[in-house]
């Protein structure tokens, strides 16, 4: 690959995860102060009309619970984050909240998931990872009722804390509270 993929004009890598070389690193955080970071995350699992019908009569499929198996799941893929992306740092969660509403009238789940950590680096990928395991573990928990399911829309809405301060996606006003 050409140096100018990884390098911009003055030479310094583009990517913060990669080194003077172009190669793979973890971003060195030592000298970071602690500050109170969070991170609103969302994602959708869209739903076809046989597995809209099981949930609305019970919420269940073969599995059990939908719903609070996908939320039980989504935290504890909270905890693994580091171990799933390779160059993420692990943190010390301070909270972690996975919820998941079933909309029936627009055949969907919405998934979010909301991160606090009083830490060096953001906790964006593990809101992200939260709401991409939550959808995978609807889709496994539903498979055996039909397989035509989509999973969409994993998005960061909201972050805060650290140098880059508050992030907040287009559209939301400012209300990414799960």
């Amino acid at each position: 690959m050409a140096d100018d993929v990884f390098f911009g004009q003055d030479k310094e890598p583009v990517f913060s995860h990669l080194d003077g070389e172009g190669r793979p690193r973890m971003v060195d955080v030592s000298g970071k102060p602690e500050t109170l970071r969070t991170a609103v995350a969302e994602g959708w699992v869209i739903l076809d009309r046989a597995v809209c019908e099981q949930l609305s009569a019970d919420g269940y499929s073969k599995k059990g619970d939908v719903l609070k198996i996908a939320e039980t799941a989504g935290i504890m893929a909270v905890k693994k984050t580091p171990e799933l992306i390779p160059l993420c740092h692990g943190i010390r969660i301070d909270r972690a909240e996975v919820k998941c509403y079933f909309l029936e009238e627009r055949g969907r789940i919405r998934i979010s998931c909301t991160i606090a950590a009083r830490d060096v680096t953001g906790v964006e990928m593990e809101a992200l990872t939260g709401v991409s395991v939550a959808a995978l573990t609807v889709y496994d928990m539903c498979k055996g009722i039909s397989k035509d399911m989509i999973i969409e829309g994993i998005r960061l809405l909201k972050k805060t804390g650290g140098k880059s301060g508050t992030y907040i996606a287009e559209g939301m006003n400012g209300n990414a509270d799960s």
